[in-house]
Order: C-alpha cells, then structure tokens, then sequence
C-alpha cells in the first residue's frame, strides 16, 4: 500500500480534555465570575481592560474566551472587545493568559505520558509523537527523521498507543513491556513486525493512559508529533502536526534542514 500524506494539523493543543485539567484561577472571585465558574467555565487569570473593567481568562469545553466584569462589580459580560478603531482587544489577552498557560501544562503531560526515547537524551530538540504499531505513516516518519535523530540533533518521544486495529494495544503494551523498548521499536520500523501479547498490568495501564492522553487532546491520526516553537513576542509555544508531515513541515518540525 503507498504510503500517501494524511491530512496535517497544525496548531496547539488546547482541546476539550486539557480545558477540563487546567487549575482554576486561585483568588477569591467577584460574584458575577464566580456564578460563571459554578455554572462549569474554567477561570485562568485576569488581566487589565479598559473602562475600569476587569478581564477574566476562561475555557469550557475547549473553547476560550474573555469575561468583562463591569466596574460596579455587579455584571459581566462575556465576549471580544474593541476599540473605536475597531480593533480586537480580546485576542492577545487569551493568548497570554489562556492559551500560553495551558500550552505549558500540556507540554507537561506529554513529558509525563510513557514514551520511548528516539535519539541523544541530550538533543537539543525534543519532539513527542503518538505512535501506532500498526501505522504505516508512523514507519514511514521515524525512517524520515533519522538523518536529525542520528546527527544527535532530535530526540523522538514515542507515545505508544493501541488505536487502530484490535490488537494495536497488544502491540505497543508488547514495544513498552519489552526488555529494551527502544531497540524493539527500531527493529519493529525496520520491518521486524511485532507480535500484540500479555504484558503485567502495569504495562497494559500505561497504554490506556496514552490512548486517554491521545483522546483527551482531541486527536485524530497517528503519527500526531508535538514540538516547540518561539513565537515573536520571545515566548514558547507548542506546534503540533497531525500525520505524517509534508516535507516543508518536516523542516519545520526538526527545526533545521538535514544535516
């Protein structure tokens, strides 16, 4: 079968399970927020607005978005402002006191997910992707990045997860349970296939957990590869691709051409 492109994804991971993990704003809030807040919106930070207003950072089921309290304290009002220019305050505001946040606690989880180490422990790069025994373009993908992996410039993170087949758990419990996870992984890219068995509960735990991580995100294909970026304000960001990637987006996420 030809190993045709799927379709690529690319953005941050601020998806409906993260929302749902995301620690609540921690000071005492004024009571229109606070009715919000009972009534499931998460609240992240406040931020300066204008009019003596005051702005809240908020999620609900992935989606983000500002709270205007009004001066009086009494109302809020949920929505984008703008300026008599017809600029949009909002934006930039959930950018940084939404978004970046959540971005870093999302990084967080990968890095507590159970991967298996691709590459130099000490590479200067470090991309997460969700991998699939039984995926053709995962294959296909760890042979793209070995001119990177090899230079020692990209370390891989694969995320095992059992998504696409029946036995797909049986096999990545059986990649993760092995004595050397890391070189039955190469081997298994090589074309030595891998063979779903019973592994101890806790092996079989740590595939369920990666497919609740891949779920929670709301993704969708394997390989989905996770990688940081700086953005122009200076700050991290977390960029994502979902399948296997196009050679320019390739680039980009090893952040470098082949060396």
């Amino acid at each position: 079968m030809p190993l045709n492109r799927q379709p690529i994804v690319s953005g941050i991971f601020l998806l409906a399970g993260i929302f749902g993990t995301a620690t609540s704003y921690a000071e005492d809030l004024p009571a229109p927020i606070q009715a919000l807040a009972n009534q499931g919106l998460e609240i992240h930070g406040q931020f300066d607005a204008p009019g003596g207003m005051r702005g809240y950072g908020a999620s609900v089921q992935g989606r983000d978005m500002a709270i205007y309290l009004t001066p009086d304290g009494e109302h809020a009002v949920v929505g984008t402002l703008m300026n008599s220019e017809g600029d949009d305050l909002t934006e930039a505001q959930l950018d940084e006191h939404v978004r970046a946040p959540l971005e870093a606690q999302t990084w967080q989880l990968l890095n507590e997910s159970h991967w298996i180490q691709d590459g130099d422990e000490d590479a200067p790069r470090v991309i997460y992707t969700f991998t699939d025994a039984n995926c053709p373009y995962c294959r296909q993908l760890w042979q793209d990045v070995r001119p990177w992996v090899e230079a020692g410039d990209v370390q891989l993170r694969h995320i095992m997860v059992g998504i696409l087949a029946p036995d797909s758990p049986g096999k990545a419990a059986a990649i993760l349970g092995a004595n050397d996870p890391a070189a039955t992984l190469h081997e298994h890219n090589r074309g030595d296939e891998v063979a779903a068995s019973a592994q101890p509960r806790e092996i079989e735990e740590q595939v369920y957990a990666n497919n609740q991580l891949f779920e929670e995100l709301g993704l969708y294909a394997t390989p989905t590869s996770a990688f940081q970026r700086e953005a122009e304000n200076g700050s991290i960001r977390i960029d994502r691709i979902q399948g296997l990637p196009s050679d320019e987006r390739l680039l980009d996420m090893m952040g470098s051409e082949a060396p």
